[in-house]
């Protein structure tokens, strides 16, 4: 029986698709003095249509929670850009058959390839100076993806990838 409920937890826990993110960031810069900000000129995330109008929809309300408003003349450029991939998992199963006697013994195996291929979504997120035109920030969010999910879902995840994107903003809090 403990068995049993330590597998439904473990399973519950690897269920989970919380992203998981790095920063980088200039640290001689004081990033108390942004308070504005703007989508880079030549926006391209990278994504369908679709997912690039969630993306920005997630990042305006992701922006105006960490105090910042939009403004035709911005302090920061916001950009971002984003990959899929594959997880090539290269596990297979072994099945072997084998037998023995008092002088000899013969054996026979082979493996079966579990297709496990797991698609993830990385997306980087970039504050570049307006005045200075350089990078002062930067978020790499890597999450799992589920290629069928409903718009609905897949509105939630680029909330979640901003929102762990921007808990990392400013540095050092």
């Amino acid at each position: 029986m403990k068995l049993l409920r330590l597998l439904f937890v473990f399973a519950l826990l690897s269920s989970c698709n919380t992203p998981r993110a790095v920063y980088d960031y200039d640290d001689t810069v004081s990033f108390n003095n942004y308070k504005t900000y703007q989508l880079f000129p030549d926006f391209q995330s990278g994504l369908s249509q679709l997912d690039e109008t969630r993306l920005i929809t997630s990042l305006k309300n992701g922006m105006e929670s960490k105090g910042f408003s939009t403004s035709e003349e911005p302090e920061v450029y916001v950009n971002t850009y984003s990959r899929e991939f594959r997880d090539q998992n290269r596990s297979s199963i072994g099945i072997g058959v084998g037998g023995g006697g008092r002088s000899g013994g013969v054996g026979v195996s082979g493996g079966i390839p579990l297709e496990n291929n797991t698609v993830f979504l990385e997306v980087t997120i970039d504050f570049i100076d307006v005045a200075e035109d350089s990078l002062v920030w930067q978020a790499i969010v890597e999450t799992k993806m589920n290629t069928n999910a409903s718009p609905e879902e897949r509105r939630a995840m680029f909330d979640r990838i901003v929102k762990k994107a921007l808990e990392g903003y400013p540095p050092g809090n």
